[in-house]
C-alpha cells in the first residue's frame, strides 16, 4: 500500500511485512508549533473538526466509478490520475478540475516501476494554453512517455524510455529517469511542449523539489546524494552526500521520502535489516537548505509516522533506542529541528496501534480499531479524555491490485475518521483533512477507499499533503 510517487516505510517501527504495505517507496516553545498548526488549518480552509469552511467552499464534485489507484496530479485546469478497470488494465484518466467531467483517457503501464513505489500518477506541466499530461503508455517493446494536450488528449510527442519510474513535474519542465533497468539509465529533464531533452545525466534519480530556476534531485545509488542543478542547463549548483547527515550504513531498501516547503527540504530514510540479527541501517530525518544545500539539522533513529502531514509542514516522529526497541514520540519543529514536545512510549503502543491525527494536527492518537485508544494533546503532552475525532488509514490490510501481469502493487491509501474513545470508525461524508490531501491553488483532490475521485475548491494557495 505504498503512497504513489516515492518509496516509503512503515508507520512507527523497524519495518515488518505489514508495515511496508505503506512503503512507496525527532525547544522552541509549544506556542510556536501551535501557531504553525493554526496557520496550516487556516491555509487549507479546514476547521478543527475536519470539515471545510462552508463560506470558502467554491465547488465540489465526485466520480465514484473512477477506479483511481494513484495519487492525483493537478495543473493546467485539469486533474489526472491512473485508474484500474475491471479487466485489470491501467488507464490515464483526465478530468476537468472545475467540474469533474471526464475529458479523455489512454492506456497506461507500470513498465519498469518498482512495486514499492506504488502506481505512478501522470504529470501535468507546461505553460497556460500549451500544458500537457505526461504519462507512461505501453508499446510493443517497453514503454513510452507520451505528452498529450490536457484538454483533448491529442498527442504532442512520444519518447521511448524502455523502463521508467514515470514522469514528474519539476518547475516548468518534466523530469524522469529512463531505461532504469539498464546500465545506460539516465535522468532527463524535458521541455513539456516538445518532449525534447533540455539535459540529461547518467544514473537513476528522482526530482524532489523545483522552482523555475533550480531542481533538487535524489540520486538513487549505494551512496545516495542530493544534488541541485540549474533547471535550464543542468549545471551543478551543489551536492550533499546523504551519509553525511545520517551515517555510513545507509540502505535505500528500507525506503525514503522527502517534503519541501519554503526553503526547507526535509529528507527521510527508513531503516532496513539486511538479515536476521543484523543491525538496522542508518535512518532518520535531516533538513537541507534548497538555496545552497547546507545541512540545517538531523535526527538519527527517528521513524516517520503514517498517516501524518508532509514532514516539511508538521513533524511527529517515533524514536528507536540503540537496541532497536520502540521508544516515545517527539514533535519536531521542521524549520529548526528542535523538539517541541515529547510523549513517552505508552504501554501496548506497538505496531498494532496506528497513528491518528485530528484535522488541526493538535493531537496524536494511537488507534486500535474497535478498541479504546489513547490521544495525547501535542500542546501539553497530556492525555485527552472523551470523544476525539481523528483520521487514520481506512485499512492496513489492503488487497493487492489485480493488474494484468502484476499482483505486487497496492493503491494509494485513503484515510477515514475514527472515534478515539471507542476505536470505532465513524460514518462521514466530510472530506479528509488538508494535511492529508494538500492543496494546489486552492484545489484539493483525493482518492477515497473505493477508488472514487473527489475534488473541492475549499482551500487557499498551495500546501503539500501527506503524499506530496
Amino acid at each position: 500500500m505504498a503512497p504513489s510517487g516515492r518509496r516509503r516505510d512503515g508507520c512507527s517501527g523497524p519495518p515488518s511485512h505489514a508495515h511496508r504495505r505503506h512503503a512507496g517507496r525527532s525547544r522552541h516553545g509549544i506556542a510556536v508549533i501551535s501557531l504553525q498548526f493554526a496557520m496550516l488549518s487556516t491555509a487549507l480552509g479546514c476547521s478543527a473538526s475536519g470539515g471545510a469552511d462552508p463560506t470558502s467552499a467554491a465547488a465540489g464534485w465526485q466520480d465514484a466509478s473512477a477506479g483511481v489507484v494513484s495519487r492525483p496530479a493537478i495543473g493546467g485546469g485539469v486533474t489526472a490520475v491512473t485508474s484500474l478497470d475491471d479487466e485489470g488494465r491501467l488507464w490515464t484518466i483526465v478530468f476537468d478540475l472545475a467540474t469533474g467531467r471526464r475529458l479523455w483517457s489512454r492506456p497506461s503501464t507500470t513498465s519498469g516501476r518498482p512495486a514499492d513505489l506504488g502506481v505512478a500518477p501522470p504529470a501535468v506541466a507546461g505553460p497556460p494554453g500549451r500544458a500537457v499530461v505526461g504519462s507512461v503508455e505501453p508499446r510493443s517493446s517497453g514503454a513510452e512517455v507520451v505528452g498529450r494536450d490536457v484538454r483533448t488528449g491529442s498527442q504532442r510527442w512520444a519518447r521511448p524510455v524502455g523502463t521508467t519510474f514515470g514522469p514528474t513535474r519539476c518547475g516548468d519542465s518534466l523530469c524522469l529517469s529512463e531505461f532504469t533497468a539498464e546500465k545506460s539509465a539516465r535522468f532527463a529533464v524535458l521541455d513539456p511542449t516538445t518532449g525534447k531533452a533540455s539535459w540529461t545525466m547518467p544514473g537513476v534519480a528522482e526530482a524532489e523539489w523545483a522552482d523555475r530556476r533550480r531542481v533538487v534531485v535524489f540520486r538513487i545509488a549505494a551512496h545516495p546524494v542530493i544534488e541541485a542543478h540549474d533547471l535550464a542547463s543542468g549545471r551543478s549548483l551543489w551536492s550533499f552526500p546523504v551519509e553525511r547527515a545520517l551515517g555510513g550504513t545507509v540502505d535505500l531498501s528500507g525506503g525514503w521520502s522527502f517534503g519541501a516547503l519554503d526553503n526547507d527540504l526535509i529528507g527521510y530514510l527508513a531503516p532496513f535489516r539486511a538479515r536476521q540479527g543484523a543491525p538496522l541501517s542508518a535512518f532518520g530525518f535531516f533538513s537541507l537548505r534548497t538555496e545552497d544545500g547546507a545541512l540545517q539539522w538531523a535526527h538519527h533513529r527517528s521513524l516517520r509516522l503514517y498517516p501524518s502531514a508532509d514532514p516539511a509542514v508538521a513533524l511527529v516522529t517515533r524514536d528507536v533506542d540503540p537496541n532497536d526497541r520502540y521508544g516515545g514520540f517527539t514533535q519536531v519543529n521542521p524549520h529548526t529541528g528542535r523538539a517541541v514536545a515529547a510523549i513517552p512510549a505508552p504501554p501496548n503502543s506497538g505496531p498494532d496501534r496506528w497513528p491518528a491525527f485530528p484535522a488541526d494536527l493538535s493531537a496524536l492518537g494511537l488507534l486500535q480499531p474497535g478498541h479504546p485508544g489513547q490521544t495525547y494533546d501535542l500542546r501539553t503532552g497530556g492525555l485527552i479524555a472523551g470523544h476525539v475525532r481523528a483520521w487514520s488509514f481506512c485499512t492496513t490490510t489492503p488487497a493487492p491490485l489485480k493488474i494484468n501481469g502484476s499482483t505486487r502493487f497496492f493503491p494509494v491509501p485513503a484515510v477515514c475518521p475514527y472515534d478515539m474513545l471507542t476505536g470505532r470508525r465513524l460514518a462521514s461524508t466530510e472530506p479528509p483533512p488538508g494535511w492529508y490531501t494538500g492543496a494546489v491553488d486552492g484545489w484539493r483532490v483525493w482518492r477515497d477507499e473505493h477508488g472514487g475521485l473527489h475534488g473541492r475548491h475549499d482551500a487557499e494557495g498551495t500546501v503539500p499533503g501527506m503524499l506530496g
